[in-house]
């Protein structure tokens, strides 16, 4: 593709409107850490919501998505759409409680939570773990999305697409602090969405239309061999039919990774970044940014109603178009020759439809694109170098610096975090690929993270148990079943397996393993108020009345009519645009009246959801 005056004028101006306006928060996010990596816990609901949506969509989110549809059809997505019962557990469970724990980040948790040295060594570890592996392994996955999407659009090497994307990048996450990083979220959000539009558009019309599209992928089926690619036949009951909206409980290998597991076990067991069990890395320090409790709440429902309803459909109908277009990978080869045979997969097709834009939109969508990297990208830094300074560097290496010294610390972690980040990128070769080990290191860990806000019991060594157990398992399974001392079972039983072993592990320390100090117990109980009977003893003796401080019964349908609007919603536009007036007007009928409970537990929650706590209370 090669880029017109007008393409160039809206790139420039779209980086100009995305980036220029950070430029005035670098005097602001300098004056102290609490500004630099929480914006003085002032942030409004709408703005942390919408930072939340534009961190979650990266350059290798629509890439990933086209992957799954090629591969598994649209039912393919339930990988994703089963951590709507995260989200919106987030919502109504944990939001206010991370609100009123007051803590700067969610490591810092761990020292309100537990107490000890334990307490200490559990903080201090997962700020090198998560701030240094995971983040940098998160964005090495966002880093390869963008090498192939400018390998396959410009030819670029991946070297060239890294130092430029670096560049941009690491400059304003180390110039502007967390203000910066919302205020250029907000603003790449709309160019974001404006450009997978436009693309979906485009790409309907090449094929020649909606109806089209659905009358000749209507009949067909994904089928996959065994240990080969996804191929695309008509429907014979052999394979998953491309856009049913549920998998096909005949194949019961298939049904299991893309439907079962993901909802029966892997919303609650699993750790993954922005989807964590209890809320949790970026999506935590946007709670805590937040001005209120109502604004911790309002925003992270905002998120997920944003993230799973307005986005999806976008990116589906253009992964659809892609198999018209390209049916294998030979095709997305043979239509750009000169793109690495290396950075080619089912995830290249998306970049590769964007060869039907005109001019104009080309450059829309460059300029969006641009922005759906920066935007994890630059949260990543933020939050990643917050994890370093704060909970590692600050904590445990230098204590009483000046507020200044640590923002500069905080600016020379960004540089380095992305410099490992692209070391990462070259040992990845896909976005499902970095999916799956995201996963599988995190299998089995995230039920702790919610029972942790519910039980007293739970201590610093469950959390120090549960991690190791994780890690063996991610390790240790597979080297077994090479080993032939397990059976050789797919990504999907061997999950299973991994969260039934770390779940026994940490569940087993919390009786055997040295427990919580009572007086902290009774702090945490006294500041952050959780609810349920997991806490009587400690309310008790804390002088708090026994009831807890929320009602766990008007959060439970919240989070059920959270969910039911969510997915009504979503399925309702598939049948719309599917033709299936019948279905989507009973999913329509579904979400006014869950859409309606939902308003009603809102604003019951709004009222008793105070005005915040005091810093520091």
């Amino acid at each position: 593709m090669k880029l017109q005056l007008l393409d160039w004028v809206i790139v420039i101006a779209s980086l100009l409107v995305c980036f220029v306006p950070a430029l005035f928060f670098g005097r602001r996010g300098s004056s102290s850490t609490a500004e630099f990596f929480a914006s003085g816990r002032s942030v409004p609901w709408w703005l942390a919501g919408l930072s939340m949506v534009a961190t979650t969509f990266s350059s290798d989110t629509p890439n990933w998505v086209t992957e799954q549809v090629r591969k598994y059809g649209v039912a393919g997505n339930w990988q994703w759409w089963a951590f709507v019962l995260t989200g919106v557990a987030t919502v109504f469970f944990f939001a206010r409680l991370w609100r009123r724990s007051g803590v700067m980040t969610d490591l810092e948790f761990y020292e309100l939570r537990y107490s000890g040295r334990a307490a200490s060594l559990v903080r201090g570890f997962r700020a090198l773990s998560l701030g240094l592996f995971f983040n940098c392994f998160i964005m090495g996955m966002v880093t390869l999305a963008a090498c192939k999407i400018a390998n396959i659009l410009f030819g670029l090497p991946p070297w060239q697409t890294i130092v430029f994307c670096g560049v941009i990048n690491v400059l304003f996450a180390s110039h502007s602090g967390l203000w910066g990083v919302l205020v250029i979220d907000m603003v790449q959000f709309f160019i974001k969405m404006t450009a997978v539009f436009a693309a979906a558009y485009f790409s309907l019309r090449e094929v020649g239309g909606l109806q089209v599209l659905i009358s000749k992928l209507g009949s067909l089926q994904v089928v996959l061999p065994e240990g080969g690619q996804p191929v695309i036949s008509p429907i014979d009951g052999r394979g998953q039919p491309l856009l049913d909206l549920l998998p096909n409980f005949n194949l019961w290998q298939l049904a299991l990774m893309i439907f079962v597991m993901p909802i029966a076990i892997g919303w609650w067991a699993n750790w993954y970044p922005g989807a964590e069990p209890g809320g949790g890395s970026y999506v935590a320090q946007r709670m805590l940014a937040s001005k209120s409790e109502k604004d911790s709440l309002g925003g992270t429902l905002f998120f997920n109603l944003a993230h799973y309803v307005l986005r999806p459909w976008p990116w589906i109908i253009t992964a659809l178009c892609s198999i018209i277009i390209y049916p294998d990978l030979a095709s997305i080869q043979a239509a750009f020759p000169n793109a690495d045979p290396a950075l080619i997969g089912h995830d290249s097709a998306f970049p590769a439809m964007l060869k039907f834009l005109p001019v104009g939109f080309v450059g829309l969508m460059v300029g969006g694109l641009i922005a759906a990297n920066s935007s994890t990208i630059l949260t990543h830094l933020n939050w990643g170098s917050s994890y370093l300074v704060h909970d590692f560097y600050r904590r445990f290496v230098r204590p009483q610096a000046p507020e200044r010294h640590y923002v500069n610390a905080g600016r020379v972690c960004t540089v380095g975090l992305y410099v490992l980040a692209a070391a990462f990128s070259y040992g990845l070769t896909s976005a499902q690929q970095a999916f799956q080990v995201l996963l599988s290191i995190g299998a089995g860990t995230g039920l702790l993270y919610i029972v942790r806000w519910f039980w007293w019991r739970v201590s610093a060594w469950c959390e120090i148990t549960a991690m190791v157990a994780s890690l063996v398992s991610a390790a240790g399974f597979p080297y077994l079943q090479k080993a032939g001392l397990l059976p050789a079972l797919g990504f999907a039983p061997t999950t299973i397996l991994q969260v039934g072993f770390t779940t026994v592990c940490w569940l087993v320390a919390a009786y055997i393993a040295p427990g919580t100090d009572r007086a902290t117990l009774v702090a945490f109980v006294r500041k952050v108020r959780p609810a349920g009977p997991g806490w009587n003893s400690v309310r008790q003796e804390a002088g708090v009345d026994t009831s807890g401080g929320d009602d766990l019964g008007l959060a439970t349908l919240g989070w059920v009519s959270g969910c039911a609007v969510i997915w009504s919603s979503l399925f309702a536009i598939g049948c719309f645009l599917y033709g299936r007036s019948a279905m989507a007007w009973t999913l329509t009928a579904v979400f006014v009246v869950s859409g309606a409970t939902l308003l009603v537990v809102i604003n019951r929650l709004w009222d008793r959801g105070g005005e915040g706590v005091q810093e520091g209370a």
